[in-house]
Formats: structure tokens, C-alpha cells, sequence
């Protein structure tokens, strides 16, 4: 009969990054990809439960993403709150 070897599970050191994600972002233009829509507009607030785009628009066409305009996007009269839970991913697309 053949002894399996006892395995260990060795836990990797976690390293806390300052000023990565939305945090390096601040101040930016940048999209968000949503659950069901895509934001854009300049990152001007971030905490645990959502960010704030001002001068923010809704793009309902996006165009070739080698151009620098967006095909439809259009502006919301206010700022906007978006929920981070909702955001599939995210940058500065355009």
C-alpha cells in the first residue's frame, strides 16, 4: 500500500499597496464598465461602498476603442454616485 505524503498549506504574505485602483486614479477621467451600463467621467471621490464621477455621461455607443470620443455618450445634469459592487472592471479608456 502506498502513503500519500501529508501536504501543508503554506499561506503567501499579503502586501498592502498604497494608491492602487480607484485611489491611483483620482483626479482622472476614467470608465467604469457596470453591471448594466458604462459610466465615464472624472474620479473625484472613492470609499468602501462607491466612488463619485463628476461632469459624468452614460455611453450608449461605444465606437471603435481606438478613438478618442466615445460614438454616444451623453451627459448627466449632476454628479453621480456609481456602487463599486456594480463595476466589472475599470481605467482610463478614453
Amino acid at each position: 500500500m502506498k502513503v500519500l505524503k501529508e501536504m501543508k498549506i503554506v499561506a503567501e504574505t499579503v502586501e498592502e499597496v498604497e494608491e492602487e485602483g480607484f485611489l491611483a486614479l483620482l483626479g482622472k477621467t476614467i470608465t467604469c464598465f457596470g453591471a448594466i451600463y458604462i459610466y465615464t467621467g472624472k474620479l473625484v471621490g472613492v470609499n468602501k461602498t462607491c466612488i463619485k464621477l463628476e461632469n459624468p455621461k452614460i455611453v450608449y455607443e461605444t465606437g471603435a476603442f481606438t478613438e478618442k470620443q466615445w460614438k454616444d455618450a451623453q451627459a448627466l445634469p449632476h454628479d453621480i454616485y456609481i456602487q463599486t459592487a456594480m463595476i466589472e472592471a475599470f481605467g482610463e479608456v478614453k
